[in-house]
């Protein structure tokens, strides 16, 4: 179940996602993500379930955006973003992602 609410009236605005709770450097990068984000967004870090329950989660809940951090992540410096509507992941640079969900965020 999705709760296709408006970007606006979501609480969350994005979840910040480790691929594996059990590697430190992935859940470092992840959290590390989540603070930087938090400056600007409502932004929430989970890494309490597999990735799959993680995402049901914050469908469940309204959340427009999810990124995952995972093993490439820490070779790539990109983070793939989730997006709830359309369900369309893409890769993006970490350095670029405050610019990519502020444009798709706060327009």
């Amino acid at each position: 179940m999705v709760l296709s609410l408006s970007k606006d009236l979501a609480p969350v605005k994005i979840a910040v996602l480790p691929l594996l709770a059990n590697r430190s450097e992935i859940v470092k990068l992840a959290k590390d993500l989540c603070q930087d984000l938090k400056k600007e967004f409502f932004c929430v870090y989970d890494d309490t379930a597999a990735i799959g329950k993680l995402y049901r989660r914050q469908d469940e809940i309204g959340t427009p955006y999810c990124l995952t951090v995972d093993v490439q992540s820490l070779e790539d410096k990109k983070v793939t973003v989730r997006d709830r509507d359309s369900m369309q992941q893409e890769r993006i640079s970490i350095d670029k992602v405050k610019q990519y969900l502020a444009e798709r965020l706060c327009s």
